[in-house]
C-alpha cells in the first residue's frame, strides 16, 4: 500500500468539498505549504546544506549550519531571510541551476502522491494554484515542479533581484506566520478558497482560507515536527477541518 496516497474515502470527500466551494462562488485560488505539505522533507535547509557541502557560498560565519540554528532559534523571522541574503551578488541563473543540481541528486524528499493527485484535481477545476514556504524560493522551485507548479507560482522567503544578481535587500514579506497569508493575498489578490499545511507556522494561512482549510500530517514520534503536527491535526478536529496523516 503507498502511504503517501489519500485513501478513496477522504479524495472523494475533499473533492466533493472542493466542487461545492467552487459551484458557491469560491475565489479559484489554493495554497499550499511545502514542507511537510507537498513532502516530508525539508528543502530549504537540505538545500542550504548542498551549498555548504559543496562550498558554494562564500564569507559565512565560522560554523556555519550551527550559527543558522543559533539565528533562527533566537528569531525565525530573521534566520530564514539571512538563509536568502547569503546568497547576495550571486546570479539568480546560477542559484537555480544549483536547486535543480540539488533536487536531482536529492534521493528523496518524500513527495506525497495523494497531494499531487489533488492539485491536479485543483487545476483541471480551474483553480489557481500556489506554493506559500517559509523556505527561500529559489530552493524550493524546482521540487515544486514535481507537483506541476511552475516557479512563478512559488511563494518564498527572496531578496530583491537586479540585473539578474541576487541582492540582500529583503523582497516582500517574509513568508512564515502572518507573512504567508499576506503573501498569497498580494499576488493572487485575494484569500485562498483551499489552504494546506501541517505546522503551527501554517497557521495564519490556514485560516485565511475562505472555506477549505487542510492539515497534514506525516512527521513520526522521532522527528521535529511531532508535536507541531499533533497540535495542528488536534486544532483541525476542534475546528471541523479536512485533515489527513500519513503515518
Amino acid at each position: 500500500m503507498n502511504t503517501t496516497d489519500f485513501n478513496s474515502e477522504f479524495f472523494t470527500s475533499i473533492c466533493d468539498s472542493i466542487k461545492k466551494a467552487l459551484d458557491d462562488g469560491a475565489n479559484p485560488i489554493a495554497a499550499f505549504d511545502a514542507d511537510g505539505t507537498l513532502w516530508s522533507g525539508d528543502a530549504g535547509l537540505d538545500f542550504y546544506k548542498y551549498q555548504l557541502d559543496n562550498q558554494l557560498i562564500a564569507d559565512l560565519p565560522k560554523n556555519p549550519w550551527d550559527h543558522y540554528i543559533d539565528m533562527v532559534t533566537k528569531d525565525e523571522t530573521k534566520g530564514l531571510l539571512w538563509l536568502a541574503q547569503i546568497n547576495k551578488g550571486i546570479p539568480i541563473s546560477t542559484l537555480r541551476e544549483w536547486a535543480k543540481d540539488f533536487v536531482t541528486k536529492k534521493e528523496d524528499l518524500g513527495y506525497f502522491d495523494g497531494v499531487k493527485k489533488l492539485i491536479t484535481f485543483l487545476k483541471d477545476q480551474g483553480v489557481d494554484v500556489y506554493v506559500v514556504t517559509a523556505s527561500t524560493k529559489w530552493s524550493v522551485e524546482p521540487a515544486a515542479l514535481f507537483h506541476d507548479i511552475p516557479f512563478e507560482k512559488v511563494l518564498g522567503v527572496q531578496t530583491k533581484i537586479i540585473d539578474g544578481i541576487i541582492t540582500d535587500e529583503q523582497d516582500g514579506p517574509v513568508t512564515w506566520h502572518e507573512g504567508k497569508a499576506k503573501k498569497i493575498v498580494e499576488v493572487a489578490g485575494a484569500a485562498p478558497f483551499l489552504a494546506a499545511g501541517n505546522s503551527s507556522g501554517d497557521l495564519a494561512l490556514l485560516e485565511s482560507a475562505t472555506h477549505l482549510p487542510l492539515v497534514i500530517q506525516s512527521a513520526n514520534a522521532h522527528h521535529f515536527n511531532f508535536e507541531t503536527e499533533k497540535k495542528m491535526k488536534q486544532l483541525a478536529k476542534e475546528r471541523s477541518w479536512h485533515h489527513y496523516s500519513f503515518l
